[in-house]
């Protein structure tokens, strides 16, 4: 009985931490708010996107280069044991009949070794601290275009689901009016077909919404969040662009930056493989113990210097000057790609906003007063179904291209500002 109730007790028990595991990883996720505004997307992209935690383990990585780099060698001891007789007398270990050497030696590196070493390694650090910047840069592009997804996705649902509606409404009326003998029944057949076309184009938004929530729940790391995002931002002003190119904005990329650094390694490794000539010296101590009738103890020291009599590290030394020519031609053509970026995508927000400009302000107004201009007619008389129906299909057309343009607009703003190397809050 005793068992049974301990038993019911630790079922429970169980119970209860279960539930409170269950309710903590449930408000874990509720700190995702549904309602999810740019700034929070790039918040939670900076704290959780996988891709910048791979890499800032690359960092951690080079500062732990630092440390390798700068340690000094460590002392040798050696314990060696010779003239070993046949008879080794008695007594402790100690009084035995062996000639008993013990040996520290120290290498002494020259040429300042160990700076240069670290120095390099600096730099490589410095390096990579500026390829996790440039990653920010241009992974913040992914995730506005994926931010900006979601929202073309939730406004295309919203113009297709109204789309339906209307359409439904009006195959309601029509069945009504070909009831009472007003219309012809090729017309409701018509207005049927845009019916059901008109919810197949909702349900295909449908699931375009469900995707892009969880392209954007990846960027941001919360993928158990993703049925629930709904971006709140608004599509982004229209601005003028410069096609310009500075070349002080393109020195403060962090690619470049990064491209620097590594000519600044390189050279210090250059300047590491021309030390190699400088000779170390090993430096040691040794004393040597033979016990017993007629004992004897000596101590010495010894240095060693090696002999550049076969080689002189020339292939070090060429090595690391290819390497520094290597990394010069690279800072070359990465300050060549980031001007190229620049300019590109100045001409991507130009020609956009252009766009954004004619559809919303011209070809919009157009559709809309075509639209209207066809509904009145048909309820009047003069206009026959297949021009209302037309008419309706060019609206919607008309507005998804503005939606997916605007899309288009704020996707390559996103990209000009990463290419400027703006900071996030310029970007807004």
């Amino acid at each position: 009985m005793l068992n049974l109730l301990m038993r019911r007790m630790s079922a429970l028990w169980l119970s209860f931490f279960l539930a409170m595991a269950a309710g903590g990883g449930a408000r874990a996720a509720d700190a995702v708010p549904e309602d999810l505004t740019l700034a929070q997307a790039e918040a939670l992209f900076l704290q959780k996107n996988r891709e910048l935690q791979t890499a800032r383990r690359a960092i951690e990585g080079a500062d732990a280069e630092i440390i390798s780099a700068g340690a000094r060698p460590n002392p040798s001891l050696t314990v060696g044991a010779s003239s070993i007789s046949s008879r080794l007398g008695s007594g402790s270990i100690l009084n035995k009949r062996v000639d008993t050497v013990v040996g520290l030696s120290q290498v002494f590196e020259r040429g300042n070794k160990a700076e240069l070493r670290t120095a390099t390694a600096r730099s490589l650090a410095t390096a990579v601290r500026g390829d996790l910047r440039d990653a920010e840069r241009v992974q913040r592009v992914g995730l506005h275009g994926a931010y900006y997804d979601l929202l073309q996705a939730q406004e295309k649902l919203r113009i297709t689901a109204d789309t339906a509606a209307l359409f439904q409404k009006s195959l309601d009326a029509l069945t009504i009016r070909l009831k009472a003998g007003d219309v012809a029944a090729v017309d409701v057949s018509r207005m049927n077909v845009d019916a059901l076309r008109a919810r197949n184009d909702a349900r295909a938004a449908q699931a375009e919404l469900e995707k892009a929530r969880s392209t954007l729940a990846y960027w941001i790391g919360e993928d158990e969040a993703a049925a629930r995002l709904r971006a709140t931002d608004s599509w982004p002003a229209l601005q003028k662009m410069d096609a310009g190119t500075d070349a002080a904005v393109v020195d403060t990329r962090p690619d470049v930056q990064a491209a620097q650094e590594r000519i600044a390694a390189a050279e210090k490794n250059r300047d590491l493989a021309r030390a190699l000539r400088t000779r170390d010296i090993t430096a040691g101590v040794q004393f040597e113990r033979y016990p017993g009738s007629d004992p004897r103890n000596s101590a010495g020291l010894s240095i060693s210097v090696p002999l550049f009599t076969r080689y002189y590290y020339d292939g070090e030394i060429r090595r690391a000057e290819v390497d520094v020519e290597a990394a010069r031609d690279n800072l070359q053509r990465v300050k060549a790609l980031a001007a190229a970026e620049i300019r590109k995508a100045a001409s991507d927000v130009a020609s956009s906003g252009e766009r954004v400009q004619r559809l919303r302000d011209v070809v919009l107004a157009a559709a809309e007063k075509a639209a209207q201009g066809a509904e009145f007619a048909y309820s009047r008389g003069a206009i026959g179904m297949m021009d209302v129906l037309d008419a309706r299909r060019q609206l919607i057309a008309t507005r998804l291209e503005a939606v997916a343009v605007q899309a288009e607009y704020a996707k390559s703003l996103a990209a000009w500002r990463s290419a400027m190397a703006l900071s996030a809050n310029a970007e807004r």
